[in-house]
């Protein structure tokens, strides 16, 4: 019997596209022995809703927690051998998502982050990515190109050594940090996914600081615990 793959879902005021996703999500997964847990963080509109009338199995938190704070709920539902992260805007792009799997079925790797390609139009991440992108490079030694990407896969004994995942805007970059640290295996993976862009009004500035300020305040953390505490990386 193949490995039970849990696939975890964070969603807030997704009710437009959050059927689309978990029905491509689906197809790409058709082969495999797979649950879909959707973490509706404090939605307002129908994400829940219309979550459970697509098959998945729903954790309704009362107020909007953030990403984090979801995907450590969601955990505690899931039974899964392998953990797929998935943000809930992918709509038919979803259907990609399944190729993150295969590097860590293949034991190749411990934990797959997918690649998204280079976007046409600026959505203004590029001082936040940049902040990860080279925040990265100097606690692991290491380049990652997708720095906070969402789109992960991983083995339950990553999920046991490193969870559960740290709260707020700096979850991707900490879990990355502290894999590479602990000696897991981290792999890229480039793939066609699309998403909703963030555009430049108030709102949108006020995420991006928002993602900025934690981020910085992860890679100090991990710096100081990595690199200065003791005294250089793992290589």
């Amino acid at each position: 019997m193949k490995r039970m793959i849990s696939v975890l879902i964070p969603a807030f005021n997704e009710a437009e596209r959050i059927a689309i996703t978990i029905q491509s999500l689906r197809k790409g997964l058709v082969n495999e022995n797979f649950e879909v847990i959707v973490i509706d963080d404090g939605s307002t509109d129908k994400t829940g809703d219309i979550a459970r009338n697509c098959g998945a199995t729903v954790v309704s938190l009362p107020t909007n927690r953030g990403k984090g704070t979801a995907i450590n709920q969601g955990l505690k539902k899931a039974g899964g051998d392998i953990f797929l992260l998935v943000d809930a805007d992918l709509g038919e792009s979803a259907q990609l998502i399944a190729q993150l799997l295969k590097p860590i079925q293949r034991g190749e790797a411990d934990l797959t982050i997918a690649r998204f390609p280079v976007p046409q139009r600026k959505g203004g991440f590029g001082l936040v990515k940049g902040l990860a992108h080279h925040g990265l490079y100097l606690c692991t030694g290491t380049r990652f190109y997708s720095p906070i990407s969402g789109q992960r896969a991983m083995r339950r004994q990553v999920l046991d050594v490193i969870g559960p995942f740290r709260t707020g805007w700096g979850m991707e970059v900490a879990m990355t940090i502290d894999a590479y640290h602990k000696g897991f295996r981290i792999m890229e993976v480039p793939l066609d996914l699309t998403h909703r862009q963030t555009g430049r009004n108030l709102a949108d500035f006020i995420h991006r600081g928002q993602q900025f300020r934690d981020i910085f305040f992860t890679l100090i953390q991990a710096y100081w615990q990595y690199r200065l505490k003791k005294g250089g990386s793992k290589k």
